[in-house]
């Protein structure tokens, strides 16, 4: 078994014989492949290995069986819950698929893209506009997010109120299995009922239960008329019941509905170049986007009339509504402008919680009030995908407000209180960021006992020996 601090010459040699040497980091500086994407969680490696192909993974994986090494499955290194990094113990291998990055297939007819798992999400969209389809999943990384990464996380997005999240978006994948063998299903099928849903299974799953190389995706007809508006509002329950008005009008044409607080706007104009649309900040706002594929659908004016009436009715505070694409583009700036700003103006920790819809406002007052009343300094910000539930509470303490706290006791804290409280009034308190390293104990002392049993039976059977992304989902002996 190799354990050492640093690998021995034949290990190298052999993952060298395999990928290249141009491939195999085993030292100089790796922070990008073992610190988070915040720089809050970093750890150690043997090796980083970057292959090139889904048979290059597969002898790489049999090679860390053979000799006992964990294996840490890395796509754009941008995980919330640090799922995509090793811990500290430096006995494991690094599989980046950066490399694997082809777009394999392009279906228009079907629909249907199949890519590397290494595939940015950005390179995707820009291949699918070309046949004039569209991959509908969006989030403030694409830039860097690889596909891969996405489906082990089960990644949803400000589109999944109308596209679903990466569960919904996937018809197949293509996994390495602990044991180094392939499981192939590029098929592309809409239907498929041969035994179990395994595809599932790998989504969600954080490379906990092995490496995701390729996927079939869902495509769909590129919007050609879009209309999106700011809206202020008095409050969350204000917007819920906007959000209602907005689906009886619009239907299944509501691509978006994200909810912001007042506070939250006013850091991203105070530390980022995003701008308000509103003269005076209001609480609570939520930016709405219509689209469809018709190129003459006139989703402004109804918009804008739907707008007027509730205006009219004295249900809004002021709305803006986008005149051209540029006014657009600046809206979805300032929402994703979010991470930004919170990270220049302090310390802060992320609830990703998931309520039923209804429960949303319940859950932010709640939550707010629970926050203030345990810690007087905390600045309690939200960010929510209100159309499916997901809400964001962001608990942020300013820099220049900073007492000396311990902050980790403090972000413990919190998570205990929000993720108590999420699982109360029956929600989840992972909905699309994941487990990862972040959340172990959480899931274990929040899950049904049953639930937990069968997600740990589920591990054990597919990696036995726990060398798979361990200490994600499940925490290692020891584990902090």
């Amino acid at each position: 078994m190799q354990t050492a601090s640093a690998p021995s010459d034949p290990l190298l040699s052999e993952l060298r014989s395999i990928v290249g040497s141009a491939a195999v980091i085993a030292d100089g500086d790796r922070s990008k492949y073992l610190v988070d994407a915040r720089g809050w969680f970093s750890g150690a490696a043997l090796a980083v290995v970057l292959p090139k192909t889904v048979e290059e993974v597969a002898a790489v994986v049999k090679l860390a069986a053979r000799e006992g090494l964990k294996v840490i499955p890395q796509g754009g290194n941008t995980s919330m819950v640090y799922s995509s990094v090793p811990d500290d113990a430096d006995c494991a291998i690094v599989v980046n698929l950066s490399r694997m990055n082809r777009i394999r297939e392009i279906d228009r007819e079907a629909s249907v893209a199949v890519v590397d798992a290494g595939c940015v999400l950005a390179s995707l969209h820009d291949a699918a506009a070309e046949v004039d389809r569209a991959f509908p999943l969006h989030l403030g990384s694409e830039g860097s997010a690889q596909i891969g990464g996405l489906a082990g996380a089960n990644a949803g997005g400000t589109g999944a109120l109308r596209y679903g999240n990466m569960r919904d978006l996937t018809l197949g994948l293509e996994v390495v299995l602990p044991n180094g063998e392939i499981l192939s299903d590029l098929n592309g099928l809409r239907k498929d009922n041969r035994g179990y849903n395994l595809n599932h299974l790998f989504i969600g799953a954080e490379g906990t239960l092995g490496i995701i190389t390729g996927a079939a995706l869902k495509l769909v007809p590129q919007n050609r008329t879009n209309a999106a508006a700011f809206v202020a509002l008095e409050s969350p329950q204000a917007a819920l019941e906007l959000l209602g008005r907005v689906q009886d009008r619009f239907g299944t044409s509501v691509n978006a509905y994200e909810l912001l607080s007042g506070n939250q706007i006013a850091l991203c104009e105070e530390f980022t170049e995003a701008a308000s649309p509103f003269e005076t900040q209001p609480d609570w706002a939520v930016l709405i986007e219509i689209s469809d594929p018709a190129p003459d659908a006139p989703l402004k004016d109804r918009l804008e009339n739907l707008l007027g009436e509730e205006f009219e009715a004295g249900r809004l505070i002021d709305a803006v509504i986008a005149q051209n694409g540029a006014q657009s583009a600046a809206f979805w700036h300032l929402r994703h402008a979010v991470t930004e700003a919170n990270v220049r103006a302090g310390y802060s920790t992320t609830l990703d919680a998931s309520v039923r819809v209804s429960q949303v406002p319940e859950f932010i007052t709640r939550c707010s009030e629970m926050m203030r009343a345990e810690f007087p300094g905390v600045h309690p910000l939200v960010v929510c995908h209100m159309g499916d539930g997901n809400v964001h509470f962001i608990a942020l303490f300013r820099a220049d407000e900073d007492e000396g706290a311990d902050r980790q006791a403090v972000i413990n804290r919190i998570q205990e209180l929000g993720n108590g409280l999420t699982v109360e009034i029956g929600g989840s308190f992972s909905a699309e960021h994941g487990i990862g390293r972040k959340l172990t104990g959480e899931l274990e002392r929040l899950t049904d006992p049953a639930r937990y049993a069968t997600l740990k039976a589920v591990k054990m059977l597919f990696d036995p020996n726990g060398m798979m992304n361990p200490g994600v989902i499940f925490p290692e002996p020891g584990q902090a």
